[in-house]
């Protein structure tokens, strides 16, 4: 990441994007679209959200960014719409196709995630460098780890060591050990039973959940209906003993976005944890 300033007022920006791609600002951007729920956060959470003139249908925190245009999702963006905002920076995912085109109509592109903590850190100095205003970063990555460290405290000591499966979708898509929600698990500590050598989000078996027998399972509130319905999920210790967190949508877009709230996912987390104190 390289962040270079010329004269007090005015600043020239170029920052390596997750694509490897050099985006270079003349000036800190005054009119930025977000196409991705985490990448609008973290512009808010930088004191930017002023800054933005449009994001993705899927981007409601904070609440003001409710009045602003929503462009579509991933796959289905209005790219005529998006144009017309004149944006002098986009913001959007590197697995978003829509960046080729973009920078095709001369419109500056920076394609960031994350998938684990270390590239949440990554991507909120990078998001900062982009804003010039790249001293918050580390300001806010600090306060979120405060934010992590009091969940921890917020575990009891009986919940430690327990075997949790967090589920992703329906689709038996998981989150791993090696992501960022399986290391919040882990730092508060909870086992994940998807191992870190499956990947961030891997796609399961089903039968891989039945023979792991998960102390605690934790998903969307949406999908809990449906988990004794599962071939074999019905014999499982912990449904048999209603230990499931079914997380309503305001904590579950919470979990699912690997962004500046992140103590506030550890406090969910943990908040499931302790909710089940009383032992496997």
């Amino acid at each position: 990441m390289w962040l270079s300033w010329m004269g007090a007022a005015h600043a020239s920006i170029t920052v390596e994007d997750d694509r490897g791609a050099r985006v270079l600002l003349s000036a800190p951007p005054k009119r930025i679209v977000s196409l991705l729920p985490s990448l609008t956060e973290t512009v808010c959470v930088l004191g930017a959200c002023g800054r933005l003139v449009a994001t993705d249908r899927w981007s409601n925190w904070p609440a003001s960014v409710a009045t602003l245009p929503k462009l579509g999702g991933l796959d289905d963006a209005n790219l005529e719409l998006l144009v017309a905002q004149k944006p002098d920076l986009v913001l959007l995912s590197p697995s978003n196709r829509l960046a080729t085109r973009l920078r095709s109509l001369g419109l500056t592109v920076a394609e960031l995630d994350a998938e684990d903590l270390l590239q949440v850190q990554r991507m909120l100095r990078k998001v900062a460098a982009l804003l010039g205003t790249p001293q918050l970063a580390d300001q806010h990555w600090q306060a979120m780890d405060d934010e992590i460290r009091a969940a921890q405290a917020m575990v009891p000591a009986s919940m430690r060591g327990t075997r949790v499966y967090f589920e992703v979708s329906s689709a038996l898509y998981a989150a791993g050990e090696s992501s960022y929600i399986g290391q919040l698990l882990t730092r508060l500590g909870a086992v994940n039973i998807v191992g870190a050598g499956l990947g961030p989000f891997p796609k399961l078996n089903p039968e891989f959940v039945v023979r792991a027998q998960p102390d605690l399972i934790m998903l969307s509130a949406r999908e809990a209906g449906s988990l004794a319905g599962r071939p074999g999920w019905s014999s499982m210790k912990a449904l048999r003993g209603g230990r499931v967190c079914a997380m309503p949508p305001a904590d579950y877009d919470v979990l699912s976005r690997p962004g500046p709230r992140l103590g506030a996912a550890a406090k969910v987390l943990a908040r499931c944890l302790a909710s089940f104190k009383g032992g496997a």
